[in-house]
């Protein structure tokens, strides 16, 4: 779909093809309210803009979506599919797979929620670096570092369902 089939939707239609981007309906609401866009460029602005606001409670309004790191995600909703996608060049092997189950406790054990970070362009060692450099974030940087993956994976869902 274009930006021009976007800006024709009914608001319920559209609002419902930019849910499973992120669980956060005021995002989602705040960029049907938007309409009409010029152009893809337009619209991918004004989503990262309408995320620049995002703190606690939408990160883990988000977080009730997502998977753990090296785990599929469940279900035949769109998000589901989205981050089966994303993950789907992540097949750690035995040793990987062991310490992202373990890596995913410890963090959730630490900051109360489940770890967070784009999947898509990284391998699962890649990730697992991540999550072991970020274990060691305080509260606050882990917050930010969470918020900014969050928009990144969401703007990659947006820029796949709206086609240049």
């Amino acid at each position: 779909m274009n930006v021009d089939d976007f800006n024709a939707l009914s608001a319920e239609r559209a609002g419902a093809l930019l849910r499973p981007c992120v669980a956060i309906p005021a995002w989602a609401a705040q960029l049907v309210a938007g309409r009409p866009y010029a152009s893809r460029t337009e619209l991918l602005a004004a989503a990262r803009q309408a995320s620049q606001g995002w703190q606690e409670a939408e990160l883990m309004l988000a977080l009730s979506a997502h998977p753990r790191i090296g785990e599929r995600a469940a279900g035949q909703h769109a998000e589901a599919a989205f981050s089966r996608r994303e993950q789907a060049g992540v097949p750690p092997d035995a040793d990987t797979a062991a310490a992202l189950r373990a890596g995913n406790l410890a963090y959730e054990q630490r900051f109360g929620r489940v770890f967070l970070v784009r999947a898509k362009g990284r391998s699962a060692e890649e990730m697992l670096a991540i999550l072991q450099r970020r274990l060691v974030n305080s509260p606050v940087q882990e917050q930010q570092e969470s918020l900014e993956q969050l928009r990144q994976i969401t703007l990659l869902r947006l820029e796949e369902l709206i086609t240049p």
